[in-house]
C-alpha cells in the first residue's frame, strides 16, 4: 500500500514539532547554516540515513547553506508522517553538526 499523504491537519500538527520546517511549493522544507568545513560530515550523515531509510530530501548546498526539501514519490510527491520523521532526524543531525535553522 502506497504511502497516504497528510491532511491539512495532520501537517499542521506535525509542523509544531518541527521548528523551521515549512511547506514551500508543496515539499517540507528547511535550511541550515554551518561552517563549511562541517558541510561535508553534515551532508555524509544525511545521506547514510537517506540511504539506510530509502527515503531521499533534495539538498542544494550553497557555501555553509544545506537547504532540505522533502516529498514522497509513491504519494504521488506529496509530504507523508516519512517526511516528517525524516525532517525530524535531519533536525537532530544538524544539533549533532552544530548546524543552526536559517531565519
Amino acid at each position: 500500500m502506497a504511502p497516504q499523504p497528510l491532511t491539512d491537519a495532520e501537517l499542521t500538527k506535525a509542523l509544531a514539532d518541527l521548528p523551521g520546517w515549512q511547506v514551500t511549493d508543496g515539499e517540507l522544507t528547511a535550511t541550515y547554516t554551518c561552517a563549511r568545513a562541517d558541510v561535508p560530515a553534515f551532508y555524509a550523515t544525511v545521506a547514510a540515513a537517506e540511504d539506510q531509510a530509502n527515503h531521499h530530501a533534495r539538498i542544494t548546498i550553497l557555501y555553509g547553506t544545506l537547504t532540505f526539501a522533502l516529498t514522497t514519490h509513491d504519494a504521488g510527491d506529496r509530504i507523508t508522517a516519512t517526511d516528517t520523521d525524516f525532517a525530524a532526524r535531519i533536525a537532530a543531525f544538524a544539533t549533532a553538526h552544530g548546524a543552526t535553522l536559517k531565519t
